[in-house]
């Protein structure tokens, strides 16, 4: 572990984008976690706008507010 989950609005990436994505975000948890690549994994999940309130908002971001490391500069 650790495991990365990127939620985000649909894009239209590639495969090699979505790796490329994946191995920088696994590079930084390696220089500042010292994991090893086998046991990270990253998960991209791409939510419709329209649902981003009741999938993202409501469930994740809203509840756990004061956990946030870096929290959005917006507010829903």
């Amino acid at each position: 572990m650790p495991h990365i989950e990127i939620k985000c609005f649909p894009r239209d990436l590639s495969d090699e984008q979505k790796q490329t994505i994946a191995s920088e975000m696994c590079d930084v948890l390696k220089k500042h976690f010292g994991s090893k690549d086998e046991s990270l994994s990253v998960a991209l999940k791409m939510i419709e706008q329209s649902r981003w309130k009741e999938e993202v908002w409501d469930t994740q971001l809203a509840p756990e507010m004061d956990e946030l490391i870096k929290k959005p500069g917006y507010a829903l």
